[in-house]
């Protein structure tokens, strides 16, 4: 006996349509522009004494942008190509876009101006990708309607995350942001973490809610 597995999707009568061509190429633009603010902030970072790219990477914002932007240049490359969004792929977009909800909220909602960066690097990141990646996803109708049954696959990502930089802290004693410091005490890191996961998850129920939109009809392929 097989046993099938889940569908990644919603089950839908019609397939989602192909984004039209300027889309993809707005998407490669995009993720090739982060790459490159990301360059230039690692590299602006050495005349600071900030040279060790596993700390420059260590920030959530950082690193959740830099993914971000390699699958907005793999999805711009399929769009460009006509090829309708792979399943996979499309998950692996919303749970990037619930990472930046989060990211956009912390920084500019509860610990605003704290980047090290220099302030359009910051804006860049916390701002500009976060707003382009929410409307790229809720006016652009190339994706099905995801599983609400797959909600959870934006949890393992932050969570090694969140362990990888506990683990830091406690040994090396660098942490990315103040309000995971060791000193803090474990009950209050477990509530922070609570909280982080649970905006976490507001996010990509926007983002899981936002996939069953149908987007600009003018973004499709006719």
């Amino acid at each position: 006996m097989s046993l099938a597995r889940p569908a990644l999707v919603s089950s839908s009568p019609v397939a989602a349509p192909v984004a039209a061509p300027a889309v993809g190429a707005a998407r490669v633009l995009a993720g090739a522009t982060v790459v490159v603010v990301l360059g230039y902030g690692y590299i602006e970072g050495i005349g600071h004494d900030r040279t060790n790219p596993l700390d420059y990477f260590g920030y959530f914002t950082n690193l959740t942008s830099l993914l971000t932007s390699g699958i907005l240049i793999s999805c711009g490359l399929r769009t460009i190509r006509g090829r309708p969004a792979d399943a996979r792929l499309v998950l692996a977009r919303a749970a990037s876009i619930a990472c930046m909800i989060v990211v956009a909220v912390v920084y500019n909602g509860i610990v605003p101006g704290t980047a090290a960066a220099p302030p359009w690097v910051s804006a860049t990141l916390h701002a500009a990708l976060p707003i382009a990646v929410v409307l790229d996803w809720l006016l652009v109708g190339d994706r099905p309607p995801l599983s609400w049954r797959l909600i959870w696959i934006v949890l393992p990502y932050p969570l090694l995350w969140l362990a990888v930089v506990l683990v830091r802290g406690a040994t090396d004693g660098w942490v990315p942001y103040g309000f995971l410091l060791p000193e803090r005490g474990a009950a209050s890191l477990a509530v922070t973490a609570a909280g982080l996961l649970a905006m976490l998850l507001v996010g990509a129920a926007a983002v899981w809610g936002g996939s069953r939109l149908t987007g600009v009809r003018g973004a499709l392929r006719r």
